[in-house]
């Protein structure tokens, strides 16, 4: 497996806060994420029993079940974890289940389209044959197919030499945002898109799945009175406030004119404007006059 520069905490957030991460292979990680994460418990999975960490659990990820629970962990990290195997997506999807709603995973994968391999192949070279190589497209294509909501990839580039680059896009390769000097893709992959990343850490999994229930009964019309009352007895109680509520709605209810229509015929809360106010920010869609 080709070298890469441990670089994947470029895709660290300041504000990201993670409890629980698991380094795959990638040892070289580990001190830099307990330097920026003093209180995390940080589990290291490898093949290389010269590899000593605490927390280590020898095993090959590609073709055995890590032995953690579902949701068990904020944050996977490992270079090149999909170079080297069978079914890549069958990884990408295991590794979301061992997230947390509110969890990422970082990886990176070589670019196939990169300027050194398409010249290798332009002299008939090519020694890649047990790795897999990937286009940016393809990779974001297995990751949402993978059950990630949302990707964020960067470059890590190695610049060509101009007169090979010229010759490369005068031959018909395209260079989309520069993409042919990409040796090797940086990448996010999050379960959640960020706004109902805020959402799921709020509140506990019981505490949602009532409120998405209430919701549902409220647009579809099931015992609409009692619904919409217990709607409000469930964020008296919980202290749900207007931004939660609404973004909440804005990711749950999908007939929002009756959802609006039915909380504004069995109740009176003046806050229900405020909540409206947030969700249809959030739609993007402009309510106008009528839900009043």
């Amino acid at each position: 497996m080709e070298e890469i520069k441990p670089s994947l905490l470029e895709m660290v957030n300041g504000d990201d806060f993670f409890k629980k991460i698991l380094v795959v292979e990638s040892f070289a990680y580990i001190e830099p994420l307990r330097k920026r994460f003093p209180a995390a418990e940080i589990y290291f999975v490898t093949t290389d029993e010269d590899l000593s960490y605490k927390n280590t659990i020898y095993l090959n990820y590609r073709e055995e079940r890590l032995p953690f629970d579902e949701e068990f962990f904020d944050l996977i990290i490992g270079d090149l974890t999909l170079e080297v195997v069978t079914n890549p997506q069958d990884i990408a999807a295991g590794f979301s289940t061992f997230l947390k709603q509110t969890g990422s995973w970082l990886t990176s994968f070589r670019n196939i389209r990169h300027w050194k391999v398409l010249e290798k192949l332009m002299r008939g070279v090519f020694g890649g044959i047990v790795s897999r190589m990937y286009t940016r497209t393809e990779f974001e294509r297995l990751l949402y197919a993978s059950f990630y909501k949302e990707v964020q990839i960067l470059p890590l580039k190695r610049n060509a030499p101009p007169e090979l680059l010229d010759r490369l896009i005068n031959a018909g390769f395209d260079n989309f945002e520069d993409d042919l000097q990409a040796e090797f893709w940086l990448v996010r992959a999050n379960r959640s898109m960020a706004e109902l990343s805020l959402i799921k850490s709020l509140f506990t999994p019981e505490i949602r799945a009532d409120l998405s229930r209430i919701l549902h009964r409220i647009e579809y019309d099931i015992d609409t009175e009692d619904s919409v009352k217990n709607f409000w007895r469930l964020l008296d109680a919980q202290g749900i406030f207007a931004d939660y509520a609404g973004a909440f709605i804005r990711s749950v209810v999908i007939h929002r004119e009756n959802f609006y229509r039915n909380v504004k015929k069995y109740s009176a809360r003046k806050d229900f404007e405020e909540i409206i106010t947030v969700a249809e920010s959030l739609y993007d869609f402009d309510t106008g006059d009528r839900f009043h």
